[in-house]
């Protein structure tokens, strides 16, 4: 995979306060990259320099290769940019708005009304093309925002909280037109504070907090970097010290707890400490089967995003 955003330690300051300090990233080509933070964390200053919409303190950022300072208009041939509130000419209706936009593009009159045909089947707004769009509800702009983001065709796609502000079906909706624009090709790098957005649809996860970035990598990788030793369950049927000790001797179990099950008589439960990757882990049950111990639970415990997202930012000066 090649990086189509690549930022390089960028800082914005005004005047004595650092909205972004030091940040570097690369996003690849293809990702639904999340950008996650409280509200003041940096994300909009940071996405308004991608977009060439603000001049860096520091750094540089590349887009499909093309630098910010040294090639802008390439730059913004290449990015589809959608901000957290964007303007809407409230006479217009929702074909009038994306035709305007398709000439501010030059998109050829000839060819744009089976384009804008197309971008309102895709978000799903066939069925208003003649309503004005200042009568649209919330949700139903952002569709139509994302219809003029990408009316040039972009390859990355710069979404500022396209969430803000939704109901929670209006969320799902934009989660799952974000996935198909993906599969149809597009990088998306979206600014977000809403977490459940992120964990369903990201193939990976940025965490910014005071300016800068404290963790980066899918939530599989967050998860594990968080916690430097995995929590096991395992419930059997008798024999319960008997499986203890073998669970201690397998190489990266620190340590087996035993919990008697009140509801289920002889059964009880392990609770194992342990360091290692999945073909290790898999060698504790492994012990239990070739000694024929009856196993009728396995499980891990899992850290969901919020309290990853928690627990690193917890930390960080001036949060």
């Amino acid at each position: 995979m090649t990086a189509i955003i690549e930022i390089d330690n960028l800082s914005k300051q005004y005047d004595k306060r650092t909205a972004v300090d030091g940040l570097n990233l690369a996003v690849e080509a293809g990702e639904i990259f999340g950008f996650v933070g409280p509200n003041g964390a940096g994300k909009t200053s940071t996405i308004r320099m991608i977009a060439t919409l603000l001049k860096p303190t520091q750094g540089d950022i590349r887009v499909g290769g093309y630098s910010i300072h040294t090639a802008p208009r390439e730059v913004r041939r290449t990015i589809g940019y959608m901000p957290d509130f964007f303007g809407v000419y409230s006479a217009m209706t929702v074909w009038e708005y994306l035709d305007f936009f398709g000439a501010c593009y030059h998109i050829p009159e000839a060819s744009r009304g089976v384009l804008i045909d197309d971008l309102m089947e895709l978000v799903d707004l066939t069925g208003r093309r003649a309503d004005v769009v200042d009568k649209l509800s919330r949700g139903l702009q952002q569709r139509l925002g994302l219809a003029r983001t990408l009316i040039h065709d972009p390859q990355v796609l710069i979404l500022d909280e396209p969430a803000s502000g939704l109901d929670p079906r209006a969320r799902v909706e934009i989660r799952e037109l974000l996935v198909e624009l993906a599969r149809l090709g597009k990088t998306i790098f979206f600014s977000t504070h809403i977490l459940a957005d992120v964990a369903e649809i990201c193939t990976r996860v940025g965490i910014i907090e005071a300016g800068r970035l404290v963790a980066v990598g899918t939530l599989n990788e967050l998860q594990k970097n968080l916690v430097a030793q995995r929590q096991i369950h395992i419930t059997v049927i008798d024999r319960v010290e008997e499986a203890q000790a073998l669970a201690l001797a397998v190489p990266g179990v620190s340590a087996v707890e035993i919990r008697p099950d009140s509801n289920h008589g002889v059964h009880a439960q392990l609770e194992i400490k342990f360091a290692g990757d999945d073909l290790a882990l898999s060698s504790v049950l492994a012990a239990l089967v070739s000694r024929e111990i009856p196993v009728i639970h396995f499980s891990e415990d899992h850290h969901d995003l919020e309290e990853v997202f928690m627990r690193l930012t917890s930390s960080v000066p001036g949060s």
